[in-house]
Formats: structure tokens, sequence, C-alpha cells
């Protein structure tokens, strides 16, 4: 629901199903698309989502059944991914995995697609490359693919004259707040905004943790479950920053009741990322807006007793997440060091 809105939705309804097996013609069943399409029509809803990715097959089945236009969930991040790109980069990393979901789509829903005029699910590449056949969206993709490697090149070489300097990435579910975070460390202002994928660019900002020690702190894009794999393809360059870090610094919304299904989440993507086994600090951030306050926040040290608790808005506890990042960071180049000898 929260991605709905995000996208500029207004929600006036939902329905859950529980699935022993997927329907392979409309993913939830007849008679729940049957009830869809009621609930569609007595409340005159313009656009259903759907939380899970659909093939073209259901969406076409089931937008027949229920007389409005269906947004699964990939479409739905897609989106909101474009209204929220800003620079060259981000535009282009978003229109790429745009382009590759409308492609497998494209057999049987061109004609419908090309009709579409405005509204959630319709940002991004616009009417120009949804009226095209396959042979222009692959011309057009493998263009982007190669500004998208000359934006690597470009990243690489950047990442190279920063080899020297220690490099910790900012990680965590959409919305925890790693870039106030950030503006809380680096004393510089990034942009925040309380909204999901308000960051789609790696901001880089020097950090210092204390008289002798410096880092450089780079902020990138949020994860969120059932991240679509496209994304994770386009937004390689972005995420590399996270792949080449020495540390990694965690940030946890603690005031969410799922924040632990979000590390879950964050862990299970730095895994297909390839970088899970990186140093990592948690930081569970806001607890400055806790409701359950004192007693849950105690509960929550003994079950984390590494991690650091802090409130990014307020200051609170940025010391000691300095001192205990410089720690984790130390640790790592000792290790690093060992290791090096013992190959030798």
């Amino acid at each position: 629901e929260h991605l709905a809105t995000s996208a500029g939705a207004r929600v006036i309804g939902r329905l859950t199903q529980s699935l022993s097996e997927i329907d392979p013609a409309t993913f939830i069943g007849s008679g729940k698309v049957q009830e869809l399409a009621w609930t569609v029509k007595e409340k005159e809803a313009d656009l259903a989502i759907f939380d899970d990715e659909l093939t073209p097959g259901q969406v076409q089945t089931i937008e027949k059944e229920i007389g409005c236009k269906l947004l699964d969930r990939t479409g739905l991040i897609l989106d909101i991914f474009a209204g929220r790109a800003k620079t060259a980069a981000a535009k282009t990393q978003v229109e790429l995995a745009q382009l590759d979901y409308i492609r497998s789509r494209l057999t049987r829903r061109w004609t419908h697609l090309s009709r579409q005029e405005g509204g959630i699910g319709t940002k991004g590449p616009g009417e120009t490359q949804i009226e095209t056949d396959r042979r222009l969206i692959d011309t057009r993709m493998a263009k982007l693919r190669a500004e998208l490697d000359e934006i690597d090149q470009q990243r690489q070489t950047q990442r190279k004259g920063r080899s020297a300097r220690t490099r910790v990435s900012l990680v965590g579910y959409t919305n925890a707040g790693k870039s106030t975070l950030m503006n809380a460390l680096a004393g510089a202002e990034v942009g925040v905004e309380d909204q999901l994928f308000a960051t789609l660019d790696a901001t880089t900002r020097q950090v210092s943790l204390d008289t002798n020690k410096e880092v450089l702190l780079s902020d990138t894009v949020g994860f969120i479950r059932k991240l679509p794999h496209a994304l994770v393809e386009s937004f390689k360059s972005t995420l590399d920053e996270t792949r080449e870090s020495d540390a990694l610094l965690l940030v946890v919304d603690v005031t969410h009741r799922q924040f632990e299904e979000h590390m879950r989440v964050v862990r299970e993507t730095l895994g297909e990322l390839g970088a899970r086994d990186k140093p990592t600090l948690v930081a569970f951030n806001k607890i400055d807006a806790l409701d359950s306050g004192r007693r849950f926040l105690s509960t929550l040290r003994k079950r984390y007793p590494d991690a650091v608790f802090i409130s990014a808005l307020r200051g609170i506890g940025i010391r000691e997440l300095k001192e205990r990042l410089r720690e984790t960071v130390e640790q790592h180049f000792v290790e690093r060091r060992i290791c090096a000898r013992g190959g030798v």
C-alpha cells in the first residue's frame, strides 16, 4: 500500500488471498478475480495493483474480467523509480529497466500499451518507445547499455582515484533514513524526503570519525522486498559502490513493525550483489519516534548487542556511531593485513 501511495495512487480498497498454488491463468484464481471485478465496480476504481509480479497473459486475462487497468508490483516500482530519477545516469538506468519490462510484454499487449494516456504506471520511456516494434526497442536498449558502460567506466576511474582511502557504504531498506544519517555524519546537505526511493544515485561525502581517521561515505539506492531483477541489473554501476566498499553501515528504521524482515531483505540483496560478507555495523535509526520506548529498546539491545541505536534526525547516538564505525573499519584492515601476510 505504501508503494501505491508513493506512486500517487489513492487506495480505496484492498483484497488479500492465501494461495496454496498459483493459478497459471489469473494467479489468484477465477473466484478471486470475480470478487476483484465486483470490488472495482463497487468502488469505481480505475486501477488495480497486484503486490506480486504477473505474466503478460495473466495481466491481459484479469484486465478483461475486471474492466480496468492492472499494474503488477514490478511495474509499480519501475513507475516510482521513473518519477524519482533526476540525473542523466538514473534516468538511463530506469529507462533500460522499463524497456526490458515492456519488451517481455510486447507480443500480447503491444496495441493495448500504445493506447495508454498517462497516469500511474505510464511514466518513463513514453509513447514513442511504447509504439515501436521489438527491433527498435532492442536498438534503444543497446544504446542505453552502451551509455551505462561509459558511466560505469567513469565511476570505476573515480573509485580508483579513491582506492587508497577507506570507503563505507550506507545500505538499508528504502526510507530507513540513510540520507538523513549522511547529513548528520558528513555535515553536508544531501536531499532528504520522506518517501520511497528518494535516493537513486550514489552520493559520496568525506566523514571524519576522529582527528586521525576519515572515510568516504556513500549513500545509494534503498532496497525493497522483491526488488525487480531488471532494476538490479540496470543499477549495477550505482550498486557497485556497495560491492567495492571496505565496510557497510546498515541503517534500520526501528519504528517499522517489519524492521527485522527489512533487515533480512537487505542482507539477501547484499548477497545477490556479492557484498554479504563485508564488515557491517547495524544502526537502528529513529529511536526518538518509538512509541514503545525504553522497554522495547532494552529488549532490542540484548537481542542485537553489537548494534548502535541512533536518531539521525535528532543527532542522538552519532558520536557512538562514529566510534563504532572506526572500530569496524580498523578491524577490517587488521584482518586484511593478516590475510595478506598469510598468503605470502
